[in-house]
């Protein structure tokens, strides 16, 4: 059966991913497994390191246990919910859970509502978008789940046979009988026969969900992405991190990093192939 990966800190924003994983395993019927990594933080080094670990996951068990029992509250029973609790470096010890677990999805909070945990979580959502091999949601803090409906993908269409998720993508589309939108999120006119070469290959293999491809035509992809996706009521929007991909160009301009992260919808990054740079 499908499992759901939340990985959580506790925060308000980590509560309301999540309230929204929950709600979002009920509608595909799979299963949770809320996930805490601690890692001790610097303020911490002065003590005697094993009392202080001690300390953390003894709190972190029963915020665990408190977060279950909410969400079995919350769902009403209905939900097959396990925890798992573990410390260290936290990319290296979700990487190891999912290759374990081989998750449906990892649903983490986009960012933290407060600096403290934009410093601390809201980097490693970052991280995580960027590397994690297994399709990643991140939800907005005030982000509800209500149905998805619409289905976004945004993709610069450069080497679609090798970086697009295909079978990934169809199975989150049928799963949620939603329908699909594609967006093209590059302008190279220099490439423009290139460009609908590659177009032409992802029509071909997405031709059984039936899409409504967009082109956008606006020097600033980012900001138009999201216009589209408010515009057009999407509900999930995925993007595909690879080398000088869209997700890429985001997060490192400040202003359009906040856009995506602080959204009114949730995104997912899906990854085909994993990066041999790192």
């Amino acid at each position: 059966m499908k499992t759901i990966i939340v990985a959580t800190d506790f925060s308000t924003a980590a509560l309301n991913a999540a309230e929204y994983a929950a709600d979002m395993a009920l509608a595909i019927q799979a299963n949770i497994l809320l996930l805490h990594i601690s890692e001790i933080p610097i303020a911490y080094l002065g003590l005697p390191v094993a009392a202080t670990e001690d300390e953390m996951m003894k709190d972190a068990k029963k915020s665990l246990s408190l977060l279950k029992e909410q969400l079995t509250g919350r769902t009403g029973g209905k939900l097959n919910i396990k925890t798992e609790i573990d410390a260290g470096v936290f990319f290296h010890k979700l990487k190891a859970v999912c290759e374990k677990i081989k998750p449906y999805s990892v649903v983490m909070g986009s960012e933290g509502t407060t600096a403290a945990e934009r410093a601390f979580f809201g980097g490693h959502t970052i991280y995580a978008m960027k590397h994690l091999e297994w399709p990643l949601v991140t939800i907005p803090p005030r982000a509800k789940f209500s149905q998805i409906k619409k289905i976004c993908l945004a993709c610069d269409f450069d080497e679609v046979v090798d970086t697009t998720p295909i079978d990934e993508i169809k199975k989150l589309v049928n799963d949620f009988h939603a329908e699909l939108h594609v967006i093209n999120s590059g302008k190279n006119e220099s490439h423009e026969p290139d460009m609908v070469f590659e177009s032409g290959l992802l029509q071909e293999m997405l031709v059984s969900l039936n899409p409504q491809y967009h082109f956008i035509t606006d020097e600033n992809t980012d900001e138009s992405i999201i216009n589209f996706v408010e515009k057009n009521n999407i509900d999930l929007l995925i993007t595909l991190p690879k080398r000088h991909c869209l997700l890429e160009k985001i997060i490192h301009k400040s202003i359009s990093k906040q856009l995506v992260l602080n959204s009114r919808i949730p995104v997912i990054a899906m990854r085909s192939i994993p990066d041999e740079s790192l």
